[in-house]
C-alpha cells in the first residue's frame, strides 16, 4: 500500500494523464460520464479532486479499473505494453467538460 502523503504532494496534472476518447466514451457523454487515463496508484479520492481543481466541476462519482498488460510483438521480439488504470467520473447535473476546443481563432 502507498503512503498517502507522499500522494498528496503529487500535482492534479500528474494524476490525470490525459481523456480517452473512443466510441464508447463518447457516448457516455450523453450520460454526462467521462473517461480519463489515471495515474496507476491513484485512488478514488485523489482522481475526485483532481478532476474538480483541473476543470471546476462537481464530481458525484468515480469508477476506475487497471487493465491487463497486452503482448507487443516488433519482429521476433515480444514485450509488454505498460499497464493503466482508468477512470469513469460521473459529474453533477449540469456540470460538463468541453474536451474538444474549437480551432476557428486563428
Amino acid at each position: 500500500m502507498v503512503n498517502s502523503s507522499v500522494n498528496s504532494s503529487r500535482s492534479s496534472v500528474q494524476i490525470v494523464k490525459y481523456p480517452i476518447i473512443t466510441d464508447k466514451a463518447t457516448r457516455l457523454f450523453e450520460n454526462n460520464q467521462y473517461s480519463f487515463i489515471v495515474d496507476r496508484y491513484s485512488d478514488k479520492i485523489e482522481i475526485k479532486e483532481a478532476i474538480e481543481n483541473l476543470f471546476d466541476v462537481k464530481v458525484t462519482k468515480v469508477n476506475t479499473c487497471r487493465l491487463p498488460r497486452k503482448q507487443k510483438r516488433v519482429g521476433k521480439y515480444i514485450g509488454w505494453k505498460p499497464q493503466y488504470k482508468k477512470a469513469t467520473v460521473t459529474l453533477a447535473e449540469g456540470d460538463f467538460i468541453n474536451l474538444f476546443t474549437d480551432s476557428t481563432d486563428s
